[in-house]
């Protein structure tokens, strides 16, 4: 195993801390000594492992009735839904989400995916902590290579005077993708925040001069790394509070200790949490009773642990530091399987919570016909790249030529940050596009008009699982009312996506090519 390997793994960040902590009472004082309570912004991940079923979550109360044709065995009564604006309903179970939303502190973007959507857990999950194409290997994440730019010495030296705390923490007893670097992941991981007691770091005996001696040197560095950050959270999390009563729930935990770091001064500024159980395939209701089930407890657990957490962060005086965002690695499909259950689909609602959102939703509902394809999924609106690229932009006040950089390609930045004093204005406007689709169903050709106010717009082709098939233009359009043929022959007789984006406005129109 050499040095590279080893921090690809997780590093000493990984290692769980036990025993009594051996640094001295000077190194302890001097890490407290540099605690800023108002320090940089945190960002809280709640990561749904396993694909979160959106059109349960939020319902579109405007295709309810087709709902019923496609998914009736999965579908709350319509009068227990907790409506919102927009012609949408939260689950019952998700009342804490749904107060959040009433309280004006979220923002839910509807239709969050990626072009070319893959269904693999592992694949999808992948892309999603790398912030790549669907098609490209990226074994960094979006937040590690955003730390490697800064700090390329990483873990050398650290902890140290300027930087004495860990850069993220995943709470759990793995570090997170979304952190891992070029051969180093920037990320602790931590269970309890209470409990974090020193590995052994063996004697000072000189080392052999030899590859076995360069290892075992690495990892004694590893340790003490360890061991010091381990300190400083434990201490730090001892001097923190929560103000609120938080529901019994593992997802609560976490949370709960997030809050308990971030009170008590610690300068990391991403955590990151999940909740698993997603993966719905079967039994997602009960067999008489669709507002209860393994996905009610889901959202009960969600909802209510949320709404406890931003409570707290209020009570404390905290809750302009704090912007938290759930992400799945996709949602399910539109029709339900015959388990009482959903399978792997394509795109899903991702809510942002905190008091500096753009309050309310953003996109479009979800367009539902009763024949719709048993592999069909929620079209893709939204990039969840132009969320990362806007969350970096305006929330962390990176300029966009380095969010660019990051990313490792462009993005547009939405409307879903504003006030708290935002590191930056966002000035993007959704608007009508006006979009007309005709003729529908089409033997072969179908035409596509537009309006849009000019700048950069893409216009592309995907099939009912997120498929990727053409990407008919990317680029300048003046002014104005466009309009465009779309050749349907070379494809077979099925129903396809039509996604315009032009800026931060998107529509997502379902086109049928029938027979002759």
């Amino acid at each position: 195993m050499n040095r590279r390997n080893f921090l690809r793994t997780g590093g000493a960040l990984s290692l769980p801390l036990l025993a009594n902590n051996p640094l001295s009472a000077h190194l302890t004082r001097t890490l407290r000594s540099l605690v800023d309570p108002d320090s940089d912004r945190v960002l809280v991940l709640i990561q749904l492992n396993g694909g979160n079923d959106g059109l349960s979550t939020l319902v579109p109360l405007d295709q309810y009735a087709n709902l019923m044709q496609v998914r009736q065995n999965l579908m709350v009564p319509e009068d227990r839904l907790l409506g919102i604006d927009n012609n949408l309903a939260f689950h019952p179970s998700a009342a804490g989400m749904h107060e959040l939303y009433q309280e004006g502190k979220m923002v839910a973007v509807q239709g969050v995916a990626y072009p070319d959507q893959n269904r693999s857990h592992f694949r999808s999950t992948d892309i999603w902590t790398s912030a790549s194409d669907a098609r490209e290997v990226v074994t960094s994440g979006w937040l590690g290579r955003n730390y490697q730019e800064d700090f390329a010495d990483f873990p050398d030296n650290y902890p140290n005077e300027e930087h004495p705390h860990p850069f993220a923490i995943a709470l759990g007893n793995q570090v997170t993708q979304t952190c891992q670097g070029v051969g180093v992941n920037f990320s602790m991981a931590i269970s309890n925040p209470f409990n974090l007691l020193a590995l052994a770091g063996g004697d000072d005996t000189p080392l052999p001069d030899d590859q076995y001696g360069d290892e075992l040197g690495f990892l004694r560095t590893s340790i003490v790394q360890a061991n010091a950050y381990g300190a400083a959270v434990q201490e730090i999390a001892a001097r923190g509070q929560s103000l609120v009563e938080y529901p019994d729930n593992r997802l609560a935990e976490q949370l709960k200790n997030v809050a308990y770091m971030i009170s008590g001064g610690l300068q990391t500024n991403v955590y990151v949490v999940n909740l698993g159980g997603f993966d719905t395939h079967a039994n997602q209701v009960l067999p008489n009773d669709t507002s209860n089930g393994e996905y009610a407890t889901l959202m009960e657990s969600l909802g209510s642990s949320l709404k406890a957490f931003h409570d707290d962060l209020t009570a404390q005086g905290l809750e302009k530091r704090v912007l938290s965002m759930t992400f799945s690695e996709f949602g399910r499909r539109i029709r339900s399987n015959l388990s009482l259950g959903s399978d792997h689909g394509t795109a899903a609602p991702l809510f942002l919570m905190g008091s500096c959102v753009n309050a309310g939703v953003l996109g479009d509902n979800a367009e539902v016909s009763p024949d719709v394809d048993v592999n069909e999924g929620v079209p893709l609106q939204y990039d969840f790249r132009d969320v990362y690229g806007t969350v970096f932009e305006d929330w962390f006040g990176l300029e966009p030529e380095r969010v660019r950089s990051v990313l490792g390609h462009d993005y547009v930045r939405l409307p879903i940050l504003e006030g708290c004093a935002s590191v930056s204005t966002n000035d993007e406007v959704i608007k009508d596009l006006r979009v007309k689709l005709w003729p529908n169903p089409t033997a072969g050709r179908a035409q596509i008009s537009f309006e849009v106010e000019g700048g950069h717009t893409e216009l592309s082709l995907s099939d009912v699982s997120g498929r990727l098939l053409q990407r008919i233009f990317s680029r300048t359009l003046p002014a104005g009312t466009h309009q465009f043929e779309l050749d349907m022959n070379q494809y077979p007789t099925g129903t396809y996506f039509v996604r315009l984006q032009a800026g931060a406005s998107v529509a997502s129109r379902r086109l049928v090519k029938g027979g002759r």
